[in-house]
């Protein structure tokens, strides 16, 4: 399996799609299927319909973000705020760090 450039907190900017254009912030990743949910405003949503349950004791109809798929997405730059592609470097305690190929700067 491949090494992912986008990790669970990192925020991001839809590059492709239906939601092209909009920011939000990762809150899940699908390794297997190389997907990411996004959390954020101008994300698509779809309809997922549930059953009741001791959460939702009527069930019905739940409006969730929509899985996108991880080539479509670009991480933010924390510096500049655009997007920028992400390389890996030894830093000075020779621990492998990402960072932003824009600014320079290191991405948690």
């Amino acid at each position: 399996m491949t090494k992912l450039h986008i990790k669970k907190g990192d925020s991001v900017k839809v590059i492709a799609g239906e939601s092209k254009g909009a920011e939000g912030v990762v809150k899940k990743i699908f390794t297997q299927t190389s997907r990411v949910i996004v959390d954020g405003d101008k994300i698509k949503k779809i309809s997922k319909h549930t059953k009741p349950n001791a959460a939702n004791p009527n069930g019905g109809i739940v409006k969730e973000e929509a899985s996108i798929h991880i080539s479509n997405l670009m991480v933010v730059d924390p510096k500049s705020g655009t997007p920028t592609r992400i390389g890996r470097k030894k830093n000075a305690e020779g621990k492998n760090v990402r960072y932003a190929k824009k600014s320079g700067e290191v991405l948690s």
